[in-house]
């Protein structure tokens, strides 16, 4: 067999990051490698500064090196929380830029878009973010377009918006380096039955339904596309309905079918959860959210907050940990 040029990739890990982002991109990358009988792929394990880094299910990991060692790599992967920063900013993002001008690929995986885009390197770019961080993600860098896309590359910037979705993302570059016959035989071996590409969109679970969005009829995907565009300049039932083409008594029984809540539960729902990315993800004042949930002072946003979550924000942000829930579980990482 014809010797192959072999494709190095890095992740850097912060503290915090998703375990399950870093195996679900490594594992078909392995499987290729043991399929096709020899290596094609290698992969290094990064930390700032070569230490220790832990993961938000609290298991320790040891890099293989510290991000000032790294060099000659096709792709390197950011991998965090929205939180994560380096604890040295201008030499480690001066690092990032440095080796993107070398020709390297770079790109974030769930929360790790958010340091990638703190770094600038996303500036001009468009990126996918998970549809959980995105309210928390535009609130801090509006400047940067953003795409529902479980996968998206912008020339040589990828951003992958979860798990499952770093596996489709390893599948493509297994198929554009290899074959689709090895991309299909590691897909099987994990049993993965669908690869997805660029173009695929997450599929968000619908409030109180087993349902997600895009499986909703028609008129009600609209809808729901109508009530998740306008948080900050809110929009009437009344509105939705004469849009999509139902009058208000028709959406309120689709609506109650399909997702078990009323329209206008379904859309302040909406709005508690987009509120909640802001307590939890953001530096935002409660006043601030507040507005860019659609209330003009924050009691009114405070009172349907403890509603749909049993809890005050304030509460949620200064006495819990940024990785807990109300019940003081794990909230699970993307």
């Amino acid at each position: 067999m014809a010797e192959l040029k072999i494709k190095r990739l890095g992740f850097m890990i912060f503290h915090g990051f998703p375990m399950a982002c870093l195996t679900s991109m490594i594992e078909p990358l392995r499987g290729a490698n043991e399929i096709l009988g020899q290596k094609a792929f290698s992969w290094q394990l990064i930390g700032e500064k070569g230490t220790r880094v832990t993961s938000s299910a609290d298991v320790g990991f040891d890099p293989d090196i510290a991000l000032a060692d790294a060099e000659d790599m096709d792709f390197l992967f950011l991998l965090g929380s929205p939180q994560s920063q380096f604890d040295d900013p201008k030499a480690s993002n001066g690092i990032l830029r440095r080796l993107v001008q070398h020709g390297m690929s770079i790109g974030g995986i769930s929360g790790g878009v958010f340091p990638l885009a703190r770094s600038g390197l996303l500036d001009g770019y468009t990126c996918s973010v998970h549809w959980c961080y995105r309210a928390a993600f535009e609130s801090e860098f509006a400047h940067i377009e953003t795409v529902d896309d479980v996968v998206f590359r912008d020339r040589n910037r990828v951003t992958v918006s979860g798990a499952a979705a770093g596996f489709d993302a390893m599948l493509n570059l297994i198929e554009q380096e290899l074959s689709a016959e090895i991309m299909t035989e590691v897909a099987c071996w994990f049993q993965h039955p669908l690869v997805r590409g660029t173009g695929v969109q997450q599929r968000i679970p619908t409030v109180h339904s087993s349902s997600t969005d895009d499986m909703l009829p028609k008129s009600l995907q609209k809808a729901v596309q109508l009530f998740s565009e306008s948080f900050d300049d809110p929009i009437s039932v009344a509105q939705v309905a004469e849009i999509v083409g139902l009058s208000s008594r028709q959406m309120e029984r689709k609506f109650k079918q399909a997702t078990g809540q009323s329209p206008i539960n379904f859309y302040r729902s909406k709005r508690m959860k987009a509120a909640r990315q802001l307590v939890l993800y953001s530096g935002d004042s409660l006043s601030q959210i507040a507005l860019a949930v659609g209330y003009t002072t924050p009691s009114q946003m405070i009172k349907y907050y403890k509603q749909e979550f049993g809890v005050a924000p304030q509460d949620d942000r200064e006495k819990i940990n940024m990785f807990r829930t109300k019940e003081n579980a794990p909230v699970p990482s993307v």
